[in-house]
Parts: structure tokens; C-alpha cells; sequence
């Protein structure tokens, strides 16, 4: 291990003198847009990619799980190397490579190029997510102004999902499949290049780095995200491939606790997790990525092969979600202060119930409204109640030098739990229509896993009702000093 030492030049007086609370939001909420949307924006570019670059049906999977693999697996490194490192540095470089690997993404002539492509898109979302987050704190002082910035940023993080639906609907009917990945150059460039003079940063830690922690947490993350990704193939590679990816898991796991607890600079401070708040957070974190990724994975097909939408159409049909979920977010993230936590989460949760009750009765006969509009908003409405307090109880009492490591745990969990989610949901659809993929198994299996999504809700609301205990009067003490 080498240690690190630097002076704290991300806290120069140039950084303050520029330093403008505006334009600082819109590029660490920019940034985090880019992150998440890109998970989701590629779904309906699928068909087009799989057409342009003759893909088979095991290929085409893994557009989207070696996105997914790299993120997950590499959040608590990213969050980490920012806290060591200086997030601003350690952000601009992540954004900069980010801009790289889209463009090879957009201009891949095989399948094999634009699978590890994507996957260097992951691993630079990993370095900017945790850090984006972490650096809200340098940037707004405490009380209102950095409660409104948390609930900017939890408002694109639950939103980016179904932007991105909408945005990939929009890109591959005007020009191509390619500017899903073209579109984040301009983006991710503009970022890079404006948060030198923006954005203020943290000083990096006199501290040594922890190797052996960075890698049996970003091994053992990957391999476990690997195992949930492959058990769904059909492919004979895959009856072998998940358990040796889980034993790997089930041992580098463990081991990575084990060495966090006796490191004095650990990658993730074990107590981390020792905090009741912060803990049923993750729990309810878990449940909430798999009803993301399950909504929008099952809904998107039904769309368009239910109602026959267009990647145009099929995109518009969820700008509704997006819409709930941006509106209740500020809401939520506004009340936080009198109310607590407590309240958003019980509702969220009913109302996630809510929206998979009724998707669970959706038919062949079901129209938009019925079938997309209606649970679509009440779920959006239920995203927008759970990300800000999710945030806040994660991010609350945590020391400002870990900080980033505090965010990468609640991204890893989210990711995690919704690889794991979606895993066990298509499990569950495979088991009820035996295999056989038509409209009519499609919203047959759709009943059964709207049935499954409704007992995670469950279990997020018994989490809300008897673990956390946070109060209205904790929440500017200890909350809004999130990091």
C-alpha cells in the first residue's frame, strides 16, 4: 500500500472565488443523470443494435449487464477513490473517460467491441456517481440549501430510469441506435470542463489506500452481479459459469468484511453499517432498485409488444413516470424537515404495493391508461417519496472523510439489490410461462411478478414501520450534514 499525500488544492481560493451554488447543482445533478439514465436509455435501442451488429439473444443481454456489472461491482472503489484521492480530481477524470467510452460505444463495429465498451461505461459511473454525491456537501451549507441539493440529486437518480427510456425512444426513431452513446459526449465533456471552476472539491487524505479492501469488495461485488446476471441465460456456458460465480462471492465477500474490521483507513468503515437508520435504509434501498429495474423491464415489453408502440411511442408512454416521480421527490425532500423520514417511507411503500397490485391485473384487453398511465404514475409518485429520505437516513452522521465510501454503499445497494430483484422476478415469470415468450405469457407471467413485486413493498413498509426511528428534530443535526 502507498500513501497518500497532497496538498489541498481543491479547496484553493480561485475553486471558492468561481464557486456559484446554481451551476455547481446543475452539473453534479447532470452528471448523475448521465449515469443513470444511461443503464435504461439502451432498452428500447436494443432490436436496432441487435439488427446493425447481427447480435444473438445472449449478446444482446449483456449490452446491458456489462453496464450494470462494472457499476455495481465498482461503486465502493469509485466512492473510496474519491475520498482518498480528492473527489473533484477523481470526478473530472471519471466524466472525462466517460466521454471516451461512450464514443467507442457509439462507433463499435462488433458485438464484442460495444459489450467492453459498455462495461468501461460502468466503471466510470462508478468513479462519478458516489463522488457527485459526496461532493454536495462541500458545495451547499447546511439546512435548506443542502436539503433542496439531496433532493435534486434523489429526484434524477429515481427519474433517470424513465428519462431514459424516453430519451432512447426519442435518439433511435430520429438518427440511430449509436447516439444513445453519441449524446453523452457533449454532455459529459461540458461537465468535465466546467468543474474546475464550479465545483469545490475535497482536500485528498494523508492516509494509505487500501488495496487489499478495493479488491476482494469490487471482485466479490462483480462476481456476485455476474452470478445474478448469467442465471438467466439458457446458454449451456451459464449452468456452470453462475455457482462458480457465486462460490467466488461467498469467499471474497466475507473476506472483505474481515479486512475492513481490522484496517485503520478502510475502503468501508464497518460501522457503516451498524447504524439502525442506516441500516433499514439499505434494506428498503434493495427492495426499490428491484421494483425499479422490474417496473420498467416488464412495462417496456408490454408496451411494445402488447400495445405495439413504436421505440417513439414506447418512449413518450413514460414520460408520466418521470414527470411523478421529479414532482414528489421535491416534495418529499421539502417536508423532510417537519415531518422526518417515517412518513415518506410508509407511503412509498403503500404506494409501490399499489402500483404492482394493479399491474398484476393488467391484460391483453388493457389500453394505456389502464395498463402503463395508471400504475406507471402511482409507482412514479412512489419513487419520488423513497429516494430523498432513503438519502438522507444513508448519508446522516457519517464522517466527512467517508463520505464517499457512505454513497458508494447505498449505489452498490441499490444496483445490487436490483440485479438481484430482477433476477428472482424473471425467475419467477420463466417458471409461469414455461419458457414460451408471446403477448399472452407476457402479461400471464407479468400477474405472477406483479404478485412477487407487491411482498418487496411489503417488506420495505414492515422495515419503515419498525426500524427506522429518525425523528423531524434529528433531521437538520444529523440528516442534512449528510456526508
Amino acid at each position: 500500500m502507498t500513501s497518500v499525500s497532497r496538498p489541498p488544492v481543491e479547496n484553493a481560493p480561485e475553486a471558492s472565488r468561481r464557486h456559484r451554488p446554481g451551476i455547481a447543482l446543475l452539473l453534479i445533478a447532470t452528471a448523475q443523470i448521465m449515469v443513470v439514465l444511461d443503464a435504461t436509455i439502451v432498452n428500447i435501442a436494443l432490436p436496432s443494435m441487435q439488427t446493425a451488429l447481427d447480435m444473438d439473444t445472449v449478446g444482446l443481454s449483456w449490452v446491458v449487464n456489462a453496464y450494470t456489472l462494472a457499476f455495481g461491482g465498482l461503486l465502493l472503489l469509485g466512492g473510496r477513490t474519491g475520498d482518498v484521492l480528492g473527489r473533484r480530481r477523481v470526478f473530472i477524470a471519471a466524466c472525462t473517460l466517460f466521454v471516451l467510452a461512450s464514443l467507442l460505444c457509439g462507433l463499435a463495429p462488433s458485438t464484442g467491441w460495444l459489450i467492453a465498451a459498455r462495461a468501461l461505461q460502468g466503471a466510470c459511473a462508478a468513479g462519478i456517481s458516489p463522488t457527485a454525491l459526496a461532493m454536495i456537501s462541500s458545495n451547499f451549507e447546511e439546512g435548506e440549501a443542502r436539503n433542496k441539493a439531496l433532493g435534486t440529486f434523489a429526484a434524477v437518480s429515481g427519474a433517470g430510469a424513465a428519462v431514459g427510456l424516453l430519451a432512447g425512444g426519442l435518439l433511435t426513431s430520429w438518427l440511430s441506435w449509436r447516439w444513445v452513446f453519441f449524446v453523452n459526449i457533449p454532455i459529459g465533456a461540458a461537465v468535465a470542463l466546467l468543474a474546475p471552476l464550479f465545483l469545490r472539491g475535497s482536500a485528498p487524505q494523508r492516509q494509505s489506500f487500501d488495496v487489499a479492501g478495493a479488491l476482494t469488495s469490487a471482485l466479490g461485488v462483480t462476481a456476485l452481479v455476474y452470478g445474478l446476471a448469467t442465471t438467466e441465460s439458457d446458454t449451456g456456458s451459464s449452468s456452470w459459469a453462475a455457482p462458480v460465480a457465486f462460490v467466488v462471492a461467498a469467499v471474497l465477500l466475507p473476506a472483505f468484511v474481515l479486512l475492513e474490521r481490522r484496517r485503520r483507513h478502510p475502503l468501508t468503515p464497518v460501522g457503516l453499517f451498524t447504524v439502525r437508520n442506516r441500516a433499514g435504509a439499505l434494506v428498503i434501498m434493495a427492495c426499490t432498485g428491484a421494483s425499479v429495474i422490474g417496473f420498467f423491464f416488464f412495462l417496456t415489453q408490454f408496451v411494445q409488444e402488447v400495445l405495439e408502440y413504436s421505440a417513439l411511442r414506447a418512449g413518450f408512454a413514460f414520460f408520466p413516470v418521470a414527470m411523478a416521480i421529479g414532482i414528489v421527490a421535491q416534495v418529499s425532500s421539502a417536508f423532510i424537515r417537519r415531518t422526518g423520514p417515517r412518513p415518506f417511507l410508509i407511503a412509498g411503500a403503500l404506494l409501490s404495493a399499489t402500483s404492482f397490485l394493479w399491474l398484476s391485473q393488467v391484460s391483453l384487453s388493457s389500453g394505456y391508461l389502464t395498463g402503463v398511465f395508471g400504475p406507471g404514475v402511482i409507482f412514479g409518485a412512489s419513487m419520488g417519496c423513497l429516494f430523498p429520505p432513503l438519502t438522507v437516513l444513508a448519508l446522516s452522521r457519517v464522517p466527512g472523510q467517508d463520505a464517499g465510501a457512505a454513497s458508494g454503499v447505498l449505489n452498490v445497494t441499490q444496483q445490487v439489490g436490483g440485479s438481484l430483484g430482477l433476477a428472482g422476478l424473471v425467475a419467477v415469470f420463466t417458471a409461469v410461462t414455461g419458457g414460451v415468450h408471446g403477448p399472452a405469457e407476457l402479461v400471464q407471467g407479468m400477474d405472477r411478478v406483479g404478485l412477487v413485486a407487491v411482498a418487496l413493498s411489503l417488506t420495505s413498509l414492515v422495515v419503515a414501520v419498525f426500524v427506522v426511528t429518525m425523528k423531524p428534530a434529528d433531521v437538520d443535526e444529523a440528516a442534512l450534514t449528510a456526508l
